[in-house]
């Protein structure tokens, strides 16, 4: 039995804006997130920080982008952006031996300042019968059952001599990467500098930028033990990510308006600028959720269908479909 996997274009691939808007949206929730906590409470919490605020809240620093740029991935997955989706598809299925029809990310908690931001409640989207392959021999943890002591481990050094020795450094991991319909994780670490990148026990992915004059081909590190994905630059999803960190950094250097031309000097950044402009006056939660109809959308659907070899007299083979598809991708 063969399983036959269609693509077909959805929507009309979306202009300049639309990619930017898409990308600028987690941005917004990376840079919100990175806020310090007590200042943060002080204004009544995350849901009632407005936009405006942010210039006087946000201070950068070292660690921004990288924050950012995890939540950039993780919102990637769930929009089915096919640089990013591809690649990681290509790692689970190809060097995790994670076999399924929809390629899934859990966001696992951002840090800044010692603190962990739990963004989604991982254990509503894991089961009892969750595994966790570790890359190591031996029978896959089932990680809702240990989900707690991870994120005590973040905070609490001495916590993590309770976690297996097979999967002690998963607290490092910014993502949880799997086929939701096979109910198979890998912790994934996702690091916006490739110098950055450390193995650890627990640890399967390793998600970077393409290093300038390198391969962006999915492979697998023997020394780490990590199967490395290279997000492309040029043209690509790197390219527009980096785009939509300045459009919010000189956004925020303007007070929250939007900038001078000097500042952003293409009219397509400028234009994302101003959505943010004009819904200063808002939360920066509610922003986001406004801007998802203004952001590109999924391009792709991809449908899966049972096929059988049906051989002719004269040795030749075709395939043919079952009737009704197997599953969809979300």
């Amino acid at each position: 039995m063969l399983e036959v996997r269609v693509e077909s274009q959805q929507n009309t691939v979306a202009d300049e804006v639309a990619a930017l808007t898409a990308v600028v949206r987690p941005i917004l929730e990376g840079v919100l997130r990175a806020l310090k906590a007590d200042i943060v409470k002080e204004a009544g919490g995350y849901q009632k920080v407005k936009l405006k605020l942010l210039p006087r809240m946000y201070r950068q620093g070292d660690g921004d982008c990288g924050i950012c740029f995890e939540y950039a991935v993780h919102d990637a997955m769930n929009r089915a952006d096919s640089s990013v989706l591809e690649r990681v598809e290509d790692a689970l299925k190809t060097h995790c031996r994670i076999t399924g029809v929809a390629p899934s990310s859990i966001l696992f908690g951002a840090e800044k300042s010692g603190a962990v931001q739990l963004i989604e409640t991982v254990k509503d989207r894991l089961t009892d019968e969750s595994a966790l392959l570790g890359g190591a021999r031996g029978r896959p943890v089932k990680l809702k059952r240990h989900i707690d002591t991870v994120t005590t481990a973040f905070r609490r050094p001495n916590a993590r001599l309770n976690l297996p020795q097979s999967i002690s450094g998963l607290w490092k991991a910014d993502l949880f990467l799997g086929m939701g319909d096979a109910d198979r994780w890998v912790g994934t670490t996702v690091k916006i500098n490739v110098n950055q990148l450390e193995a650890a026990k627990g640890l399967r992915v390793g998600i970077v930028p393409t290093k300038q004059g390198k391969s962006d081909k999915v492979f697998k590190d023997e020394q780490r033990n990590l199967v490395i994905c290279p997000l492309p630059h040029d043209a690509d999803f790197m390219e527009v990510f980096y785009q939509g960190w300045g459009i919010v950094q000189q956004f925020i250097a303007a007070d929250a308006n939007v900038p001078k031309e000097v500042a952003l000097p293409r009219a397509p950044e400028r234009q994302v600028a101003k959505y943010l402009a004009d819904r200063r006056e808002f939360a920066v939660v509610e922003v986001i959720d406004a801007l998802k109809p203004l952001a590109q959308p999924e391009l792709l659907i991809t449908k899966a269908h049972d096929a059988t070899l049906v051989a002719h007299r004269e040795g030749e083979a075709t395939t043919r479909a079952v009737l009704a598809p197997k599953s969809k991708r979300p």
